[in-house]
């Protein structure tokens, strides 16, 4: 039975259109950068995030449900302290820090670095499988970027800018890898607590420092960017784990610069150079290698326990201990007895075994 395309392809939507939002927000971002310092403004974004979707949440609750979606319980706090500390904590100040000595084509290039480090975490420490397709794929994807973000007039060379950037991507790369672990639980919730707390902190260091507060104009530009670019993009990535994985979430999601870059040349009404539209080509045909992978097998689930939005599809054959009306898609605590079969999968949260 084929029961992973629709899986697949929901994912991949939800992984580009995390990527079209957060290279959205950078040219709208850099706009902002000349009335507020860099650390403030990372700080506002994270907050403009976790504040709107808190306001998102209430909503939700105040019309009567949460969409299905579990609620997040006491073993992942771990996980999401974690996230919460590498990624919207530390990566961001090593950001700062390696921006005051890297110039801005080196640092475009060097944090293409995110997704080879999220995947090699993936692959190396996780275990999540990996075949010769998804590995070309992501040659290609970051090579676009690389190519996207390439200024053949500046210098290179090792400084503390590239390490202190290269510490920032490895730091997302750990946050993407801890995040899975509790993509089965409402994304909102998630996305809300990582903004509400790296915004708090961030923010609250960069005033510490001698940093002044904006205009209410751009105080309310970096919010909006912060809640559209950090927020619901983070919303629509831990969606895209729970259905794909951390390496192939985090491919699609390299496709970001593109975006990015499109939406400055068309505000700027520059004619795009031959460079970009190669960047383009390469990572069309690094997402296209990702969506026409092929993985199946005779595989095993062992018996597992979890809660995670789900209808009653071949994985979730089971009993309910409580009254239910038979609405879908649904969560509650449920069982999984062992199973083995074959059929077409990906890493998604029901198929993290061993190869």
């Amino acid at each position: 039975m084929n029961i992973a395309w629709p899986r697949l392809h929901t994912g991949v939507g939800y992984a580009l259109l995390a990527a079209g939002l957060f290279g959205a927000s950078t040219p709208f971002a850099k706009a902002l950068v000349g009335q507020v310092s860099p650390l403030l403004l990372a700080g506002l974004l994270y907050a403009g995030s976790g504040i709107g979707l808190s306001l998102w949440a209430l909503s939700r609750r105040w019309r009567g449900g949460n969409g299905g979606d579990a609620r997040l319980v006491a073993r992942d706090i771990p996980w999401l302290a974690g996230a919460v500390l590498f990624g919207g904590v530390l990566g961001p100040a090593l950001l700062m820090f390696g921006l005051q000595y890297a110039t801005a084509a080196d640092a475009s290039l060097l944090l293409n670095l995110e997704s080879v480090l999220t995947a090699a975490l993936a692959w190396i420490v996780f275990r999540e499988n990996v075949d010769r397709r998804i590995f070309l794929g992501m040659v290609v994807i970051v090579l676009g970027g690389a190519l996207l973000s390439w200024d053949p007039a500046a210098g290179g060379g090792v400084s503390w800018g590239a390490l202190g950037i290269a510490g920032a991507c490895l730091c997302w790369a750990i946050d993407n890898n801890l995040t899975r672990a509790v993509s089965g639980g409402d994304p909102v919730h998630v996305a809300a607590i990582k903004g509400a707390v790296a915004g708090t902190i961030n923010t609250s260091l960069a005033l510490a420092l001698g940093a002044s507060l904006p205009p209410w104009g751009a105080l309310l530009g970096a919010a909006t960017v912060g809640f559209f670019g950090y927020g619901v993009s983070l919303v629509l990535f831990v969606l895209a784990l729970r259905h794909l994985g951390t390496a192939r979430t985090g491919a699609y999601f390299s496709t970001a610069p593109f975006v990015g870059a499109s939406l400055s040349l068309w505000f700027l009404g520059e004619s795009p150079a031959t460079v970009f539209w190669v960047a383009g080509a390469l990572m069309a045909l690094g997402v296209w290698l990702h969506v026409t992978e092929r993985h199946s097998h005779e595989h095993l689930h062992e018996a597992l326990e979890h809660d995670h939005r789900h209808r009653h599809d071949t994985h979730h054959q089971h009993a309910h201990d409580f009254p239910w009306d038979g609405s879908e898609p649904h969560s509650h605590p449920h069982r999984h007895e062992p199973m083995v079969h074959t059929h077409p999968h990906y890493p998604d949260i029901h198929h993290r075994h061993r190869h």
